[in-house]
């Protein structure tokens, strides 16, 4: 797994993939963080194609254009707010990974950017909510699909740091 995975650290909207993630929200809105980001970078018909799909439930993903990205798609994953830890939220992360992955296997895409979903905003912890990225992608990609490269992209030195570690343990 380690030749199809790496951190990378900096914006996720610069980065020239098949597809990157988006850290959605339930309604596909533009919002803060990492969406409002991509939203601004994508252009304003990123926001009409997300009201054409309307809702994605906590757990899922939806696929849209690029539009003005590098990358050819942008994946909607809709991460849980953290409530504790006894709600369910690990088994919905862990969905938005591996939904992620599925649908960019059924639509063709070989190379795909994740940020961290779900800590930030939502406030997950970011170690918990990497480690379960990470062992979700690994499943994922040990059921063989034909996803040549993964990249977690993370904003900032300190969540790199985590996520490297956890990616070489």
């Amino acid at each position: 797994m380690l030749e199809r995975t790496k951190v990378v650290e900096g914006d996720i909207t610069q980065l020239d993939l098949d597809a990157i993630v988006n850290a959605a929200n339930e309604s596909l809105a533009p919002g803060a963080g990492v969406c409002g980001a991509i939203h601004r970078a994508s252009g304003p018909e990123l926001a009409v194609a997300c009201a054409r799909i309307g809702h994605c439930p906590t757990g899922q993903a939806r696929l849209t254009p690029g539009f003005n990205l590098k990358a050819r798609h942008v994946i909607h994953a809709v991460g849980p707010i953290w409530r504790g830890g006894e709600r369910g939220e690990e088994a919905l992360l862990a969905n938005c990974y591996r939904d992620s992955l599925r649908l960019a296997e059924d639509s063709g895409i070989r190379s795909i950017a994740f940020p961290a979903i779900s800590p930030g905003v939502y406030g997950y912890p970011l170690e918990r909510a990497a480690h379960v990225a990470i062992a979700s992608v690994r499943q994922e990609l040990a059921r063989g699909p034909d996803i040549e490269k993964v990249v977690f992209c993370c904003f900032g030195a300190e969540p790199a740091t985590i996520y490297r570690r956890l990616l070489a343990a």
